[in-house]
C-alpha cells in the first residue's frame, strides 16, 4: 500500500471527512494521478553534457597479467582526471574472468581502498570454471591500453555487443559511469522496475534504480524494486548485460550523436556479467542469468488459484461474507487475503479485538482451510515505536537490538501506518531469532492464526515522514496516524458462513554531488534516513535497494521454519536481483485505468522473462480510484493469465469483488476454468524454470526472433511455453487487432486451425466474456479434463493432452506432477510427450500416485476421419473417437490410468 490521501495530505483531511467515501475515492484518485503526472514531469538528476564527460582523460591499463581464463590489469588515472561529481580515484583494479562459455565477469574495483559491494549473503556469486579456454568461449573481452577502453563481442561473428570507445571510465567517490555504445533503434529489455513500455525508448530515457513507494505506479519514475540487466536483442542473436550493483543509479538510453546506453552510479564498484545468450534461442540469455541470480522458486500447486483481498474489509464478518459471496456466486476461490485492517492500531503481529478477534479470525481460517482453501494476511516491516508500552513485538525486538540505527547510533525513526515506528535491520546477527519467533507466535497453528502465504509491503523501506523527519512525533498528529476505525465494531458473536456452501566514507551521504533521478527527490525522502547504520556496518545508503530483498529472505525463512517441509508462498513489493529464487511480487499500487490494465503486460513480461521473478501479477481491476464493470470483466480474463492472480483495490474505491457484476462474474467463471484445466501446463513450467530458468511467460520475440514486427509487441504474450494470449485493450470495444506470426496456430476454444501469416488480424465480436487465445503449433497441452472450486478439487481430475502439431507435423510436450507442496519430494512423475507421423507418444517417470487416469487425446489439424485408431498397438472401435470434420479435430477415449506410458495412432 502507498502512502495515500490520509499518510500524505493531513491538510486536506479534516476537508474530506464530512463527504461521502465516493467523493474520496474521486479525490484521491485524482491526488494519485495528479502526483504521478508530477513526479513524470519533474526531472531531479544532475545533468552533465556528455560531451564534457566524454572529453576526461580516463586510465590507462599497465601491469597487464594474462593467464588461462583470468586476466588483470592496473588502470592508473591519466592526469588529473576530471573531478566532475569529486576527485577521481587514480588506481583502479581490472579482473576479467571467463567463468562458463558464456559468461564474461568484468569487475572494476578501487585498488587502494575497499569499497561496499553486494554482500555474498543477499546474492551468492555464481561458481567460475577455471579451465575455460577463452579462445573458445561464445563471446570475447577486448581492451585498448590508453585511454582505457573495453568491448565485448561474438567470438564466431567479431559482433561487437558492448563496447566503451571514445567513452571514458570515471570513477569517483561517488559517481561511477560507464557508456557503451549501441546500435540504431536499439532492442533493449529490462532494467527495471519501471512502468515503460518492455522494448525500452531510446530517446531520452532515464531509468533511475532506488526503491521508493510509488504509488500509482508513474512512468518514466524508479518505482518499487531494482533489476540492474538488461537484455539486447538482434536478428543476429541476443545477448545481456547485468551490473551486480544496490547503489541508487540513473542508466541513460539516448540518440544524441549515435544510440548509446550510459551507467551513472553513486556508490559501489563496477561488477559487470556479460552474457553471450544465443543467436537463435532468445530464453538461453535468461537461462544464462538464471546461473547469477538463481532460478525460480518452486511454489505450492495452490498458488495458482484466484486470490481475492482489498484493503478496507472494515471487519472480519465482512470477510467473512466476502469468501460466502464467491462461493455462492460460484466463482471458484482459493485463498483470501486481509490487507492491514485486521491489525491494532496498524501494529504487525497484532489483530483488533473488536473488529477481528483472533477468535473469529481463527474460526474464518478453520472454514477455509476445512474447505481446501487458504488464507494470507499482511505483514508490513515497520514496527512500532512504543518504549513504555506493552507492544510485546517491540520490545522483544528492542531487548534484541535489531533496528535499524540513526548516524548517532540511536533508533533510526520512520513515520508509517502504525504512526512513529522503527525499522528491522536485515542485516543484524539477531534478526532471525527475532522474525522467525514473531512468526511462529503470532501465525501459531494452534493458538494463533494459521495463514498459508504471507505479503510483505511497504518494504523499500516506506515512510510518511517528509523531510526534514526532525519530528516524526508531531508529523504523526498531523498525519493522524494511526488512523481511527470510521465504523462501529461488529458484534463479537455474529454469525458467520450462514447458508455458505463451500563501510567506505562518503563525504556527502545525504546529498551526494550526484543526484540520481528519484521521483521522491532526496534519497533519504520517503524512506528510512541513507545515513542509517546496519549491526555490520554497512550504511543505508549502500544498502537501500536491499530492503525488501532481505526481508524478503528472511520472511521466506520464518515461513520455513513455522511450516517445515513445505513450500513458501511469499509475495513482495520491493525487490533486488536474485529475488524470485525465494519469493514471488506483485506490481503494486496500479489504478483502476485502462492504461494501467494495459501496461500490467510489459511489467508482468519484465520479471517473468528477464529478471527471474515469475510469481508476478498485477491487481485486476485497479489498486485506486473506481473501476468500471466493462474494465473489470476484461481484467479479471487478462489477469487469469497472470501466474499471480488476485483482485485487490484500497479502501476508498468501490468494491470490485468479482460477483458484484453479472458480467464480471461470467467473464471470471469461463476464465477461471481455462485457467484451472491449466494449471498442470502452468505448474510444469514452474518447475522447469526451477531447473534451468526457462521463462514462465514468453514474449512474442523469444518464439519468433527473427521476426521484426514482434519486438516492440508487449500487448500479447505466450501463457507458458504455448499458449498465445492477446486481450481486448481498448476500452469498450469488442475487438481486437493483434499479430499472428508466420506459423500455425489453433483457436484455444473451437481448437480449429489458424494460419498466421506474419500480419495483424482482427477479431470482432469479442464478448466482455471472452479472451483470445491460441495454441501454438507444435505443442502438446496437459490439461484437466474438468476444472473446479478449488486446486485440490481440480487434482482429482483426469488429464487430457491436446496434441497441436507444427508445420511440420510434430508436436512436444511435458507433464511434471507432484504433492504440491513439499520442498522435497518423495516421488514425483515427469513424463514427456510427443507426436509425429500420427502417432502420440507418454513417456517418462510414473513415480507420483496421482490417482487419475488420462480420459482422451485430442488431435488437432486432422484433415480428413481416420480409418483405423489404435492405442497401445491395439485396434479400438468407432464408438472410442469421434471426428469433427469442421474443426479438423479427433477425440480419442482412451480412459488409461495415468502411471505407465502409452501411445495413440491414428491413421
Amino acid at each position: 500500500m502507498p502512502s495515500r490521501l490520509e499518510a500524505l495530505t493531513p491538510a486536506f483531511l479534516c476537508i474530506l471527512r464530512p463527504f461521502t467515501m465516493r467523493l474520496k475515492a474521486f479525490l484521491n484518485i485524482f491526488y494519485a494521478t495528479a502526483i504521478a503526472l508530477f513526479q513524470a514531469s519533474i526531472s531531479h538528476s544532475t545533468f552533465i553534457d556528455p560531451a564534457v564527460l566524454d572529453a576526461c582523460s580516463g586510465y590507462s591499463a599497465t601491469n597487464v597479467m594474462s593467464a588461462g581464463a583470468t586476466l588483470t590489469a592496473d588502470l592508473v588515472l591519466n592526469g588529473d582526471g576530471c573531478a566532475v561529481f569529486g576527485p577521481d580515484i587514480k588506481r583502479l583494479g581490472l579482473t576479467v574472468i571467463y567463468e562458463t562459455d558464456t559468461r564474461i565477469h568484468v569487475k572494476i574495483v578501487d585498488a587502494a581502498s575497499s569499497r561496499f559491494e553486494v554482500p555474498e549473503s543477499v546474492l551468492p556469486r555464481p561458481s567460475a570454471n577455471l579451465n575455460i579456454s577463452p579462445e573458445k568461449a561464445a563471446i570475447q573481452f577486448n581492451y585498448t591500453d590508453s585511454p582505457f577502453s573495453f568491448s565485448i563481442y561474438r567470438t564466431a561473428s567479431h559482433e561487437v555487443l558492448f563496447s566503451t570507445a571514445s567513452h571514458p571510465l570515471i570513477f569517483e567517490p561517488q559517481y561511477l559511469r560507464v557508456k557503451t555504445n549501441l546500435p540504431s533503434n536499439a532492442n533493449i529489455y529490462g532494467l527495471g522496475e519501471h512502468t515503460n513500455p518492455f522494448r525500452l525508448p531510446t530517446e531520452n530515457t532515464t531509468l533511475t534504480l532506488w526503491s521508493r513507494d510509488a504509488n500509482g505506479i508513474p512512468v518514466g519514475t524508479n518505482l518499487y524494486g531494482n533489476h540492474p540487466v538488461y537484455f539486447e536483442h538482434r536478428t543476429t542473436g541476443t545477448h545481456g548485460v547485468f551490473l551486480l550493483n544496490s547503489n541508487g543509479m540513473d542508466i541513460k538510453l539516448t540518440n544524441t550523436e549515435g544510440t548509446s546506453l550510459e551507467y551513472n552510479v553513486i556508490g559501489g564498484v563496477l561488477d559487470f556479467y556479460f552474457l553471450a545468450g544465443s543467436a537463435t534461442d532468445p530464453t538461453e540469455v535468461a537461462k544464462q542469468y538464471a546461473e547469477i541470480v538463481g532460478t525460480p522458486a518452486e511454489v505450492p500447486y495452490w498458488s495458482f488459484g484466484f486470490h481475492q483481498c482489498r484493503f478496507g474489509y472494515k471487519d472480519f464478518v465482512n470477510v467473512a461474507a466476502v469468501i460466502s459471496n464467491y462461493s455462492a456466486a460460484g466463482i471458484p476461490l482459493e485463498t483470501m487475503w486481509t490487507d492491514i485492517d485486521y491489525m491494532d492500531g496498524r501494529k504487525i503481529f497484532t489483530v483488533d479485538p473488536s473488529y477481528f478477534p483472533l477468535n473469529r479470525m481463527r474460526d474464518i481460517v478453520s472454514y477455509l482451510h476445512s474447505h481446501n482453501q487458504k488464507y494470507i494476511l499482511m505483514t508490513d516491516p515497520a514496527v512500532a515505536y512504543t518504549p513504555g508500552e506493552d507492544y510485546a513485538t517491540f520490545n522483544r525486538g528492542t531487548e534484541l537490538d535489531v533496528w535499524l540505527k540513526a548516524a548517532n547510533g540511536s533508533d533510526s525513526l520512520g513515520l508509517v501506518w502504525p504512526g512513529v515506528t522503527v525499522f528491522p535491520d536485515w542485516f543484524h546477527p539477531n534478526i532471525s531469532e527475532f522474525w522467525n519467533n514473531e512468526f511462529g507466535l503470532f501465525y501459531n497453528p494452534t493458538t494463533g492464526i494459521d495463514i498459508d502465504g504471507v505479503w510483505i509491503d511497504m518494504n523499500e523501506p516506506s515512510s510518511f515522514c517528509n523531510l526534514p523527519c526532525n519530528d516524526p512525533f508531531q508529523q504523526a498528529v498531523e498525519q493522524d496516524l494511526p488512523p481511527a476505525r470510521t465504523s462501529p465494531p461488529p458484534d463479537p458473536n455474529a454469525p458467520i458462513f450462514v447458508n455458505s456452501t463451500v563501510k567506505a566514507k562518503r563525504d556527502d551521504i545525504l546529498s551526494p554531488p550526484y543526484s540520481i533521478n528519484n521521483a521522491a527527490g532526496p534519497l533519504s525522502a520517503k524512506t528510512a534516513s541513507v545515513d542509517s547504520k546496519h549491526a555490520n556496518g554497512l550504511v543505508e545508503y549502500d544498502v537501500h535497494n536491499l530492503y525488501g530483498m532481505m526481508m524478503s529472505m528472511a520472511t521466506h525463512e520464518a515461513m520455513l521454519a513455522r511450516r517445515p517441509g513445505k513450500r513458501t508462498l511469499v509475495i513482495t513489493r520491493s525487490t533486488f536481483a536474485g529475488a524470485g529464487h525465494k519469493v514471488g511480487k506483485w506490481l503494486g499500487d496500479n489504478l483502476s485505468t485502462w492504461d494501467h490494465y494495459r501496461k500490467s503486460i510489459a511489467g508482468m513480461l519484465g520479471f517473468a522473462s528477464i529478471y527471474q521473478l515469475p510469481m508476478i501479477g498485477s491487481d485486476i481491476c485497479g489498486f485506486g480510484g473506481n473501476t468500471t464493470e466493462t474494465l473489470c470483466a476484461r481484467w479479471a480474463m487478462l489477469g487469469a493469465f497472470y501466474p499471480f492472480m488476485r483482485d485487490h483495490n484500497d479502501d476508498t474505491s468501490i468494491s470490485q469483488e468479482f460477483y458484484v457484476w453479472a458480467s464480471v462474474t461470467q467473464a471470471a467463471k469461463n476464465v477461471i476454468d481455462i485457467r484451472y484445466r491449466l494449471l498442470d501446463y502452468i505448474y510444469t513450467a514452474f518447475h522447469q524454470a526451477h531447473l534451468d530458468g526457462t521463462p514462465v511467460l514468453h514474449p512474442l520475440w523469444y518464439k519468433y526472433p527473427m521476426d521484426t514486427a514482434t519486438y516492440s509487441i508487449d500487448l500479447q504474450f505466450f501463457y507458458g511455453d504455448s499458449v498465445l494470449v492477446s486481450p481486448v485493450t481498448e476500452e469498450n470495444s469488442t475487438s481486437v487487432t493483434f499479430y499472428l506470426p508466420d506459423d500455425i496456430f489453433y483457436d484455444f476454444t473451437t481448437l480449429t486451425p489458424v494460419k498466421g501469416q506474419g500480419s495483424t488480424v482482427t477479431l470482432s465480436n469479442v464478448s466482455f466474456t471472452q479472451i483470445p487465445l491460441h495454441i501454438k503449433g507444435g505443442a502438446i497441452l496437459p490439461l484437466r479434463a474438468q476444472s473446479g472450486m478449488t486446486t485440490a478439487e481440480v487434482r482429482m481430475h483426469d488429464f487430457e493432452f491436446v496434441v497441436a502439431p507444427g508445420t511440420d507435423g510434430t508436436a512436444l510436450g511435458t507433464l511434471y506432477i507432484d504433492d504440491g507442496v513439499s520442498v522435497t519430494q518423495s516421488s514425483q512423475t515427469f513424463l514427456k510427450l510427443s507426436f509425429e507421423e500420427g502417432r502420440f507418444d507418454v513417456q517418462g517417470e510414473f513415480g507420483f500416485a496421482s490417482g487419475v487416469k488420462t480420459s482422451r487425446v485430442r488431435f488437432l489439424g486432422v484433415s480428413m476421419k481416420p480409418s483405423s485408431v489404435q492405442v497401445n498397438e491395439k485396434e479400438i472401435s468407432n464408438a472410442q473417437y469421434a471426428y469433427d470434420v469442421i474443426n479438423q479435430v479427433l477425440d480419442v477415449s482412451i480412459g488409461l490410468d495415468l502411471i505407465a506410458p502409452f501411445s495413440v495412432k491414428y491413421s
